[in-house]
Order: C-alpha cells, then sequence, then structure tokens
C-alpha cells in the first residue's frame, strides 16, 4: 500500500456514494419482494420471514468489518501504510472462514431453525429454501462486506457504489427471469430469487476484488491467507466482537420479535416487510452520515485531532435526524400510493400508512444511534454503546413490543412504538457520553 493510494475526501464526497449504496444494497431484498409480490403473497411472507435468519448471519459476518474500517482509516490517519494493508488482508482471510462455517450450518439446519421461531406451516417450503440457498452462501456476503469495508477505508467509496448498482440490476434480472418465466424460461418462484440473489453477489465480489487490486493496491497473496498475525487479529477482535455482539443483540432482538409478529398472522408479518422495505430509504440517509462518521472520525483519531472530532459528530448528527424527519414525513404524506407498489390489500394499506407515521417518531431518535454509537466506536470507546444497545433492546424494545402488540392487542403498532421509545432512550444516553468527552482517552490499539 502506497501513499499515492490514499484518498482524499470531503464529506460531501465520502457520504453520498455509501448513501446511494445503501439504498440498492437494500434493493435486493425490495426487488424480490416486489416482484415476488405479483407470484404470491405468501412467497413474500416467506422470504420476509427467512430474512430474519440471512439478516443475522450478515450481521455475524460484519464482525470483522467495523474493526477493518476502524482500524484502515486509523492506520491511514497516523500514516501507517503497511499496517493498514495487513489489517485488511487478515480480515478478508478470517471472515472468508466465518462465512463459510455459518453457511455449513444453514444448509444442515434450515427447516430446523425455522420450526423453532414459529413459522407457519403453509410459509415452510418457500421459506426453507430461500434460506438454504441465501444463508448456505454466507461466504459469498461474507467476502463482498469485507472487500468493501477495505475499500471505503481509503475513501474509494463511489468505486463500492458502482460494484453494487451493478449487483441490483444483475439481480433484477435475474428476479424477472425466475419470476416470470420469459422465452420459455422454468419459473422458479423463490427458489429464482435466491438463485438470483447469489449469482449477482458472486459477480459483485469478483468485481470488487479487480477494484481492491488495481485502484486501491492491495493484494492478498494466496500464500499468506491462513497467516494470521496475533497483533492484527487482537485488533480486530477488540473491537469486532463487542460490535458483533451489538449486531446480534439487534438481530436476535428481530428474530424474537419477528416471533411476536408471526403470532398476529399472514397479513401482519407481510405489512411488517413491506413497511420495512419502505423504511429503508427514509433511514439510508442518517445511515450513510452513520457510516461517514467511522470513517472520518477514525481518521481524526488516528491524526489526534479530538476536538475537530468531536465538532464534527455534532454538526453530522444534526444534519442526519433533520433530514431522516423530513424524508420521514414525504413518507408519510404518499404512504398510500408507495404501498399501492406493493399491495392493494385494504388492510395492509392501512396499517402499513399507521406505521410509516410512526417514523415521524422513530427516525429521529435513530439518527441519535447512527452518529453517536459510530463516532464513539471510532473513537475506542466500544464497550459502552454496546452495553446501552443491549440493556436498551432487551429492557425496553422487546417487553414493550409483546406488552403493548400482544398483551394489550395493539398488534404492530404496539411493536413498533416499543422502537421508537429504545431509540430514543438509547440515543439521548449515547449522545451525553460523547459530549462527556470520556473516549478522549480511549484507546482502541497503539498507533506502533
Amino acid at each position: 500500500m502506497s501513499k499515492d493510494k490514499v484518498q482524499r475526501f470531503t464529506l460531501f464526497a465520502l457520504t453520498w456514494p455509501i448513501f446511494i449504496e445503501i439504498i440498492l444494497n437494500r434493493l435486493m431484498g425490495i426487488a424480490d419482494t416486489i416482484m415476488l409480490s405479483y407470484y404470491s403473497d405468501n412467497a413474500v411472507a416467506a422470504v420476509g420471514f427467512s430474512n430474519q435468519i440471512v439478516m443475522m448471519t450478515i450481521m455475524l459476518c460484519s464482525m470483522l468489518t467495523v474493526g477493518t474500517t476502524i482500524l484502515v482509516s486509523r492506520h491511514l490517519g497516523a500514516k501507517g501504510y503497511k499496517s493498514a494493508s495487513e489489517i485488511a488482508r487478515v480480515s478478508i482471510s478470517l471472515n472468508s472462514l466465518f462465512g463459510l462455517f455459518i453457511g455449513i450450518i444453514l444448509i444442515l439446519f434450515a427447516a430446523d431453525l425455522l420450526r423453532i421461531m414459529g413459522l407457519p406451516e403453509e410459509l415452510m417450503q418457500d421459506a426453507s429454501i430461500y434460506l438454504m440457498i441465501i444463508g448456505g452462501c454466507s461466504f459469498i456476503q461474507a467476502l463482498m462486506l469485507t472487500v468493501s469495508a477495505v475499500i471505503r477505508g481509503h475513501g474509494f467509496t463511489k468505486q463500492v457504489m458502482y460494484v453494487i448498482t451493478g449487483v441490483n440490476i444483475l439481480n433484477i434480472i435475474g428476479n424477472y427471469l425466475f419470476i416470470f418465466g420469459p422465452f420459455g424460461i422454468p419459473v422458479l418462484g423463490v427458489q429464482g430469487v435466491a438463485i438470483a440473489t447469489v449469482v449477482s453477489r458472486i459477480v459483485g465480489v469478483i468485481v470488487l476484488f479487480i477494484i481492491l487490486v488495481k485502484w486501491v493496491g492491495e493484494r492478498v497473496p494466496l500464500s499468506k491467507l491462513l497467516h494470521f498475525p496475533k497483533q492484527h487479529v487482537k485488533s480486530l477482535l477488540k473491537i469486532g466482537i463487542p460490535s458483533s455482539v451489538d449486531s446480534a443483540a439487534w438481530n436476535l432482538q428481530m428474530v424474537v420479535i419477528t416471533v411476536f409478529i408471526a403470532l398476529l398472522g399472514t397479513v401482519a408479518l407481510t405489512t411488517n416487510v413491506y413497511s420495512t422495505n419502505i423504511r429503508v430509504f427514509i433511514t439510508a440517509f442518517s445511515g450513510a452520515i452513520g457510516q461517514g462518521t467511522l470513517i472520518l472520525i477514525s481518521r481524526k483519531i488516528g491524526a489526534r485531532k479530538f476536538d475537530d472530532a468531536y465538532q464534527q459528530s455534532i454538526r453530522l448528527y444534526k444534519i442526519a435526524a433533520s433530514v431522516a424527519l423530513g424524508v420521514a414525513t414525504l413518507f408519510f404524506v404518499f404512504s398510500k400510493p408507495i404501498l399501492r407498489i406493493f399491495t392493494d390489500k385494504p388492510e395492509i394499506l392501512t396499517l402499513g400508512g399507521t406505521l410509516l407515521l410512526l417514523t415521524l417518531l422513530l427516525e429521529p431518535g435513530r439518527a441519535f444511534n447512527l452518529v453517536f454509537n459510530n463516532s464513539l466506536k471510532a473513537a475506542g470507546d466500544i464497550n459502552y454503546p454496546v452495553m446501552v444497545g443491549i440493556l436498551g433492546m432487551w429492557l425496553i424494545s422487546v417487553p414493550i413490543a409483546y406488552i403493548l402488540g400482544i398483551h394489550f392487542g395493539l398488534g404492530l403498532i404496539g411493536v413498533w412504538i416499543g422502537f421508537i421509545v429504545d431509540e430514543w432512550v438509547r440515543g439521548l444516553i449515547l449522545m451525553q457520553r460523547w459530549r462527556s468527552r470520556v473516549w478522549v482517552n480511549k484507546q482502541i490499539e497503539s498507533d506502533d
């Protein structure tokens, strides 16, 4: 890794490709949902249910990617180019092996996991097929996540965005071919959607490796794939394990809440899938700011510019919260025509509209978490936001979801109220932690 390969960037130049990437990355699931809605509402519910497990595997495979982005950015900020290169190689190797292990588990136990979660029997066949194909290829997703993290850590966010664009185009084409069956192609439904997703990701991984070598200047020699320097592994795990615990706790929370929603019936499951897909567009901007925060604050911490880091994080939160609220308002105003893209069922349109109204309260609180959580992690204060997150999810979100949604019969509305309270409480706590500047004395790893 040479000095001239280090990408210089402004906030806007860094953030807008991440914003596009977040939307395009989620468009895979949305494209699957829209096209499957023409095939069968049960297929939509089956895929949506299975995706709770898929998202859990993605978060597990993301265990090292947060640490990768932070450490690569910190070393570049401190001009430690050789260490940045070694961190990238170790992360790619470790995550590939981990993704392969997860894939084997899901191939063997897909149906068992779905039954444990209480999936309705009429959805079992489609859900099992989808989970075995998508989950079984988790190592492909692990590679995509890790290589993307390395490239973003160097500031080449635009190149990652281009790859994700191509992946989504291939995925949509594949969906169309296998769902609608033009030119005599067999209609494979859920199985076809899963195959199209995996094939498009494989192509994306190949292109990302080309960018890694040609643009970033990183190489991953085959002779060193199983060579893991203790110092780098320790540094990655020091950040990755707490971050993965945070992500795993969130996804486990979503699995439990999905079980609650399953008790409410197929209509509730389907409505939640549609509303969640729409919400992706509302959260994309604050999500981009959150990821941009991780890179920018890491660079400034590496360069020991603590005051700049503090001021920038406060400014980014204000921007993220304001835009999230504005976009949420826009989507609520046009909620009915947007929901009609997915379905014409009156009960889904009414309930989905109410959920989008609740995003006006939910999204500003979520902006707290995205910006200040990532700021604290970038500054080395890893364990505190993880602890706050776990306590918030399991002492606020899950209990409120059950009490209001199931016990008092508010259904999905009660579940989403739990999300709102959780996001606001956690966000406010993390903001106060950042303002205390306790993180100044925290160290992720030495600069040596």
